[in-house]
């Protein structure tokens, strides 16, 4: 009997001395820590931008017709010229109007003569007042009709109507031009217009006087900022977006009309915001969520944290709620953790 029980503790004592080995063992090694890369967030300047295609268009640009029907004379400009305003353009025919002019010149002069006669008989009391009257009617009628010529005259001498360059001639020598019929095109480069369609949702966020960014894909280096100067008034019943634009000044010319253009407008900004990189965030069927390292007693665990996202631009995602300033975001090896597990933090 009491070898029996000898026996028996001595299986039992063998066979739980590898379990004990292990756990010895178990307990010496040291723990598995997941290497990640940490942020410590704090409150810094964020903007959201709101980007659209705009469009430039020079503010004095106009194609030119004449006032009067006539034959093309003389162009005395050329493609690619820069001209004045009041620069001489065209020129048509006026011959005619020329020979009428003189005539009505001749006759001016006899108009003249005889009411200053009729006018010195008058002031003697010699003759009636209807001799005077005539005389006098006569001579101005004619003064008219001279001024009227001499308009016309003007009208077949069409001139530049503001300091530009001559774009482009659709006319020849010899053609006959009458009103509405384009003779040229002049455009001036100096003053430019941009603009833009947005979407209605973004009609509470903008206010004239808000700064916007442009940029030129053919200007790489070109990037302007301008307040919006006009916001308007109707929103387009298809696209539903109402129209934005901008003043640009272009001094060198550099910039042309119908260049294609990236707006970029500040709907909201903050000196006081927790960012994190937008693709550390995760969603769940809780929410959204992110990693932080938390440090424990010795170590530091990553923990699950529910978040509130505000906006986003480009890769940058501002946190409303769910994170404290200070707080060390794991922004490389979030996906090699989870929550509670230990994590070096390089």
């Amino acid at each position: 009997m009491e070898r029996n029980i000898i026996l028996l503790f001595l299986t039992l004592t063998m066979a739980c001395a590898p379990e004990q080995r292990n756990n010895e063992q178990t307990a010496a090694q040291p723990v598995s820590k997941v290497p990640v890369y940490v942020k410590t967030v704090r409150p810094e300047s964020f903007e959201h931008f709101i980007q659209v295609s705009g469009s430039v268009e020079a503010e004095q640009d106009a194609m030119i017709s004449p006032e009067i029907n006539g034959q093309i004379r003389t162009i005395h400009v050329k493609e690619g010229e820069h001209v004045e305003r009041g620069h001489l353009l065209v020129s048509l025919n006026t011959s005619i109007t020329e020979s009428t002019i003189d005539e009505v010149k001749t006759g001016l002069k006899l108009a003249t003569k005889l009411y200053e006669k009729q006018k010195g008989l008058w002031d003697q009391n010699i003759g009636s007042e209807i001799q005077y009257l005539e005389a006098k009617n006569a001579k101005e009628s004619t003064e008219n009709r001279l001024k009227t010529l001499m308009a016309q005259l003007e009208m077949a001498r069409i001139r530049a109507p503001f300091d530009g360059i001559i774009e482009e001639i659709y006319s020849k020598v010899g053609e006959l031009a009458s009103p509405g019929m384009m003779l040229l095109r002049i455009i001036n480069l100096s003053d430019l217009n941009v603009k833009a369609d947005v979407s209605e949702i973004y009609l509470s966020s903008l206010r004239t006087g808000d700064p916007v960014h442009l940029e030129f894909p053919s200007y790489p280096d070109i990037k302007l900022e301008t307040p919006i100067t006009r916001i308007g008034n109707v929103i387009h019943p298809q696209s539903r977006t109402f129209r934005i634009e901008m003043k640009l000044k272009n001094p060198d010319n550099q910039l042309k009309p119908n260049i294609l253009t990236r707006v970029k407008v500040v709907d909201f900004s903050t000196d006081s915001a927790l960012l994190v990189p937008s693709i550390i965030i995760k969603n769940d069927a809780n929410g959204s969520y992110l990693y932080i390292a938390q440090q424990n007693s010795q170590i530091f665990t990553a923990q699950k944290m529910y978040v509130e996202k505000g906006p986003t631009y480009e890769d940058q995602t501002m946190i409303i709620s769910g994170l404290e300033s200070g707080q060390n975001v794991i922004v490389a090896g979030y996906d090699q953790v989870n929550n509670g597990i230990p994590v070096e933090i390089k």
